[in-house]
């Protein structure tokens, strides 16, 4: 008798899963809304930084150009006194980037020619 119950109760458990299941639509159904992924292009600029005499100066220098709006990355490396910016182009500029360096006190200038040109053609308007 035992043996019967629990027959049909693991008949019972399978069968209510079974309609759980079913009652999921692995197919994406007509109103099913779509996501549009936008990923922003960004450009990187290799900057020369003035007056680091420290192991504390790439902090601020990184700090300040961190906090500029469309920065996504800042490495800054103290033996080579360069930093290397990675930032969406349609939020900021290269010049915007260097200049918070520059306001934080290490003056900041473009080193590789495309970023040069970018920074020469801000400080003409």
């Amino acid at each position: 008798m035992k043996r019967t119950s629990t027959v049909i109760l693991s008949v019972a458990l399978l069968g209510i899963a079974g309609a759980g299941l079913s009652a999921f639509n692995y197919a994406p159904s007509e109103t099913s809304a779509k996501t549009n992924i936008v990923v922003a292009q960004t450009e990187t600029a290799t900057f020369d930084i003035e007056n680091m005499t420290c192991a504390t100066c790439p902090i601020t220098v990184r700090t300040a150009m961190s906090r500029v709006e469309g920065v996504d990355s800042v490495e800054v490396d103290f033996e080579t006194k360069t930093a290397i910016v990675r930032f969406d182009p349609s939020v900021t500029t290269a010049a915007l980037v260097g200049q918070a360096s520059t306001d934080a006190g290490y003056p900041a200038h473009a080193s590789n020619a495309e970023d040069a040109d970018h920074s020469e053609a801000e400080h003409q308007h």
